[in-house]
């Protein structure tokens, strides 16, 4: 992975992979090339076997707000974007390492598209929500109306995109959108600490864990079973899971190699 990347930030370490949208000027509005950048991070995270959950998040004080609006209309010359960096948001959904949304502050519009993509989110108390879409005449890209129903039910995900508006971080609690609000001082660590217990979780079971949720979401009933099934055993006769069975009986933490 290369690392001069000019609108990200991206590091691994103990497990954990930080992707950082780095646009702080900006509250990390969206350009073309923030666009080109992350589709290059998001098409080689799959291989990156020492990154076991990714942690996405804002540089400063914003997390994403959507298209950078100033830039686009001040007439900056960019290169155009190709079909396939607009399969962004399901690239970050299918990825197979756990994915957490950090959201630390302005999440909109396609900003808030990546983070209803991710696995798990989790916001600032001075976090602050909107679809943003039809308030702009656009119908809106970046799977939101794929996504939201899935996470906050199919009325409530008509109503915030149908009637956008802004929202605090408590009521993005309260539909479901997040999963719980940290206050800004404790916010980082909180995170911090959830992404360092998924990343020391059974890498073999979370994986697959994961493609259990992604399956489930193509699958009927009993097709899903079946492959749940498969993968139920496969990870049952892992080194790691018989490691975890004899820590259990004797009271004490599991250590996992992965295989």
């Amino acid at each position: 992975m290369r690392s001069d990347f000019q609108t990200l930030l991206f590091s691994v370490e103990g497990g954990i992979a930080r992707l950082t949208l780095n646009r702080p000027e900006r509250l990390n509005g969206i350009t073309n090339q923030m666009m080109r950048e992350l589709y290059e991070v998001l098409a080689e995270l799959p291989a990156i076997a020492a990154a076991r959950v990714v942690v996405l998040t804002g540089a400063g004080k914003g997390f994403c707000p959507g298209a950078d609006l100033g830039h686009y209309s001040s007439g900056a010359a960019e290169e155009p974007l190709a079909q396939e960096h607009f399969q962004l948001t399901a690239m970050l959904h299918e990825l197979p390492q756990v994915t957490v949304a950090a959201v630390n502050g302005a999440c909109a519009g396609a900003g808030m598209g990546w983070a209803a993509a991710c696995d798990l989110r989790y916001a600032a108390r001075s976090a602050n929500f909107n679809s943003a879409f039809l308030g702009v005449g656009i119908s809106g890209d970046m799977a939101g109306p794929w996504l939201l129903p899935r996470i906050v039910g199919a009325s409530r995900a008509r109503e915030l995109f149908l009637m956008p508006g802004k929202f605090a971080a408590e009521e993005a609690e309260r539909i479901g959108l997040v999963s719980k609000v940290f206050d800004d001082d404790v916010f980082r660590a909180e995170v911090d600490t959830i992404a360092e217990r998924l990343a020391a979780s059974a890498p073999l079971a979370i994986r697959a864990m994961k493609q259990n949720f992604i399956a489930a979401e193509n699958m009927s009933l009993r097709e899903y079973i079946r492959v749940e099934t498969e993968r139920h055993q496969r990870t049952g006769a892992s080194e790691d899971s018989r490691a975890a069975f004899r820590a259990f009986v004797e009271k004490r933490p599991a250590v996992f190699q992965g295989r």
